[in-house]
């Protein structure tokens, strides 16, 4: 999450600074835990920031429903997509290996073209493509795809997720709006954990 002032502030109770980060980091270790079971503790090796967003991304398909319609056929892998110079390297198919989504086996892809996007069910926008943001909403409008960031202004721009770094720690930003336009369900208690934020045409109104 990230409380900065620039953030339009969500219509709703928010939790407490320290209690959000508690769930954050309860939140995060749901992944984390199992993921480097049987490799080095934290405590030896802390995970780097990229793995934390791989996390994040994992966990963010355990709160969000896709439609049926959104996946090839029934023994579709779920997609999740990298668009653009990657950040996470191999670590993220390693972190992601054997994991599953809604039954169904993660695969990780790295993509170069945006059209290719609407095959995903989740895709990263790296920070490399960040000028080309208003061809990659274009391309897949109408597709149920999750789209997430880490470029400031991301959600406000049409994203569904961005990430934000706060003290080392990884917070998030969700456009409940532009998840909506995506045709997904993102569940109350995702959203609890994030600063909500609005579409920017929106923000400005009033």
């Amino acid at each position: 999450m990230n409380w900065n002032h620039n953030s339009e502030p969500a219509r709703r109770t928010a939790p407490s600074r320290r209690g959000a980060r508690r769930y954050v980091a309860v939140f995060v270790m749901m992944v984390m835990v199992p993921a480097f079971c049987g490799r080095r503790t934290a405590a030896q090796n802390p995970p780097t920031e990229y793995q934390l967003k791989a996390a994040f991304l994992f966990n963010f398909a355990k709160f969000i429903d896709w439609p049926r319609s959104s996946f090839a056929n029934p023994q579709a892998p779920f997609s999740i997509c990298i668009l653009g110079a990657d950040p996470f390297g191999p670590e993220i198919n390693e972190m992601l290996r054997n994991q599953r989504v809604a039954d169904r086996p993660i695969a990780v892809e790295r993509v170069h073209d945006a059209a290719r996007l609407r095959g995903c069910q989740i895709a990263f926008i790296s920070a490399s493509e960040k000028d080309r943001l208003p061809e990659i909403l274009q391309s897949v409008r109408g597709a149920n795809v999750l789209l997430v960031g880490e470029t400031p202004g991301f959600a406000q721009a049409g994203g569904a997720i961005e990430f934000q770094m706060d003290d080392k720690r990884v917070r998030f930003s969700i456009n409940p709006e532009a998840a909506e336009r995506a045709g997904l369900h993102v569940s109350s208690k995702l959203l609890s954990l994030a600063t909500i934020v609005h579409d920017a045409s929106e923000t400005g109104k009033g």
